[in-house]
């Protein structure tokens, strides 16, 4: 059973299922409208339309594969964790994952590429529980959602002294984040475009 928090009653969090990817790319399409970097990729509204739901479905996907995606029981929003690895290398690098990226991404391919590079390249080297996408359902934001689905897996690094990692793509969100422990620890400016925050969350105890 995972943990509850005071804001969300016990045993709303769970893993997220491959039925409830559907759902939960339509909820982070709606949390990322207004992201620097999702835009940067995605600048007009029909390209957002067009290819937001399949970029987050491809992304849920993986993350279900290689890691845990927590959400809550009414799929309000959705934490994509990666769990530690021994060695340092992409977090989603499948040739199939990246084939259906680029088709998604269309003719802003390089662009998404030479991004993810900029963020792989400064990425925390040492083992780490990795929080690579968070989203709540704007009617839900400031309900508790985020540190609900953040929480189970950040007393897992607590209990066992590992750290987490995170880049923050939305300068607003970094107070949510540093709530629960993280801290800025540089910039990336992407190529081209806009900046993203790495943070590090090390074991509360340790």
């Amino acid at each position: 059973m995972l943990p509850s928090t005071a804001a969300i009653p016990e045993r709303a969090v769970r893993e997220a299922t491959e039925a409830d990817v559907p759902a939960l790319a339509e909820v982070l399409a709606q949390a990322f409208q207004r992201d620097p970097v999702h835009r940067w990729l995605f600048p007009s509204e029909a390209e957002c339309a067009r290819g937001s739901r399949s970029f987050f479905s491809v992304i849920l996907g993986e993350a279900r594969r290689t890691g845990t995606v927590l959400t809550t029981t009414r799929l309000e929003g959705a934490a994509l964790w990666v769990p530690p690895r021994a060695t340092h290398a992409p977090v989603f690098g499948g040739l199939r994952f990246m084939a259906r990226m680029l088709v998604i991404l269309r003719h802003r391919s390089l662009r998404g590429l030479r991004a993810a590079n900029a963020v792989e390249s400064q990425h925390f080297a040492k083992p780490h529980w990795y929080l690579a996408v968070l989203g709540t359902a704007p009617e839900h934001q400031g309900k508790g959602v985020s540190t609900a689905v953040m929480d189970p897996i950040l007393r897992r690094c607590d209990a066992e002294g590992v750290p987490a990692y995170l880049e923050s793509s939305n300068i607003v969100n970094i107070p949510l984040y540093e709530r629960r422990g993280f801290r800025v620890t540089g910039e990336i400016v992407l190529p081209g475009g806009p900046t993203v925050w790495p943070m590090l969350r090390q074991p509360r105890g340790s």
